[in-house]
């Protein structure tokens, strides 16, 4: 379901026409080697490379009986070619076409996932230039703790995104390393030069050492970092779907015209993008662990880790694909309440402001310890009778023999918690 609403750029990149043109190329690219060292003839290469083709719907069925893909794969192209067929994938082994490719289709979805992270961080950018200076209530433990701004909490996720962009990059060189180095990685019937010709040309890094494959730390890196990027992604969603109840509505998912949010409750306008994305990343997180349990392989290497990258590599970037595009849309149009987030600011009556009481407090020469003890003696009263915390403080004969009402009223600037709103944007996003 999900690959029907993905980008055609990146379902194109797992289909299995550009998997086959991708080891076409890696076996052109060896052949052309070997023709420049002067291992098989020059006009024999020129033939092959004048004449190299395959029919997918051949590979398959010569798959059925040969029950291997990379023989399927080459019957097919020396079908094509003739005689020359000879020089193709001299002491290779299926691995070698097999990790390159898949370097290479790793590191083409992994460009495109980097472009959609930058469309996410702008969106998010302009969503915090919007509302630096909107006012809304922190919450620690869910509970109101200090005024914030929600422009601080868009530059958050901002800054979260760039160090998951950094991750994305940095998984992307580590994944875009390939092998021709034959069946244990010895080299024994191919000369490294020739991996290091084929690599240069595919936009790869020779792998300096290797086995029968390439070794899968890299690949759990690859998988690991978006599974870090789908989590954060989460965690946007899953603070949207908080602030999109009913009894705190600050936000809210853009609900389109004719959208429908229950068949039994026709009122109904519910977070479903956001609990989709959450469901997504649990995904992505699931795939994570999976590519983790391929390191271990039997000696030179094993064939377990296969099937679970045919899975994994399609699934894992084309779904990370869609969230990045679901999550960019959601952001865009997301409906932001500066007046219910000002309404619950003031929810609790004052109780927000009551560690710059505290300090107002200490300042003036109360120890600490009795200052939160007048401080807090107020506050409960507003907990436990429904009180004004100003009031109650502006009553306390003890409070006011430190605070005159106007150091009181003071305490209670909203602006006081915003001046430096300035310096964290020049942190996040720069002059």
């Amino acid at each position: 379901m999900i690959e029907r609403y993905s980008r055609p750029e990146m379902t194109a990149v797992w289909s299995a026409e550009n998997r086959y043109r991708k080891w076409l190329e890696i076996e052109l690219l060896a052949c052309e080697a070997h023709a420049e060292m002067g291992n098989i003839p020059r006009e024999a290469f020129q033939r092959i490379r004048e004449r190299a083709n395959f029919d997918t719907a051949r590979i398959d069925e010569i798959e059925k009986v040969v029950k291997h893909d990379v023989i399927a794969f080459l019957t097919s192209v020396a079908d094509y070619i003739g005689d020359d067929s000879r020089f193709l994938h001299v002491g290779m082994t299926s691995s070698d076409v097999l990790d390159t490719s898949l370097a290479m289709l790793l590191r083409e979805s992994g460009l495109l996932i980097i472009e959609g992270m930058n469309r996410l961080m702008e969106a998010l950018r302009k969503k915090a230039c919007e509302h630096k200076d909107t006012a809304m209530i922190g919450r620690s433990h869910g509970i109101h703790a200090e005024p914030v701004t929600f422009g601080i909490k868009m530059a958050l996720w901002y800054d979260e995104m760039r160090r998951n962009l950094r991750r994305m990059e940095a998984a992307v060189e580590t994944i875009s390393y390939g092998k021709i180095s034959g069946a244990v990685g010895t080299f024994a019937n191919i000369d490294p030069k020739v991996e290091e010709y084929v690599c240069a040309k595919a936009g790869l890094k020779p792998a300096p050492c290797s086995t029968q494959i390439v070794q899968r730390d890299r690949h759990a890196e690859f998988f690991s970092t978006l599974a870090i990027i789908a989590s954060s992604i989460e965690k946007f969603a899953v603070e949207i779907r908080h602030l999109q109840r009913t009894e705190v509505l600050e936000v809210e998912e853009f609900f389109s015209k004719g959208q429908k949010g229950s068949s039994a409750m026709p009122h109904k306008r519910n977070p479903v993008l956001s609990e989709n994305l959450s469901g997504l990343a649990r995904l992505i997180r699931g795939y994570s662990v999976s590519a983790q349990e391929n390191i271990p392989l039997w000696h030179e290497r094993d064939i377990s880790h296969s099937s679970v990258e045919r899975v994994i590599a399609p699934d894992a970037t084309i779904l990370m694909d869609f969230m990045l595009h679901r999550c960019t849309g959601l952001i865009a149009d997301l409906v932001v309440y500066p007046e219910n987030m000002m309404r619950n600011l003031n929810l609790m009556r004052g109780l927000v402001f009551s560690q710059r009481v505290l300090l107002e407090l200490a300042g003036k020469g109360a120890s600490r310890e009795n200052a939160y003890t007048l401080v807090q003696r107020n506050a409960m009263k507003v907990w436990e009778q429904g009180r004004d915390f100003r009031e109650e403080l502006l009553a306390d004969p003890e409070v006011r023999s430190y605070l005159s009402s106007a150091e009181i009223d003071a305490a209670f600037d909203l602006s006081y918690h915003f001046k430096h709103v300035d310096t964290i944007f020049k942190r996040v996003f720069g002059g």
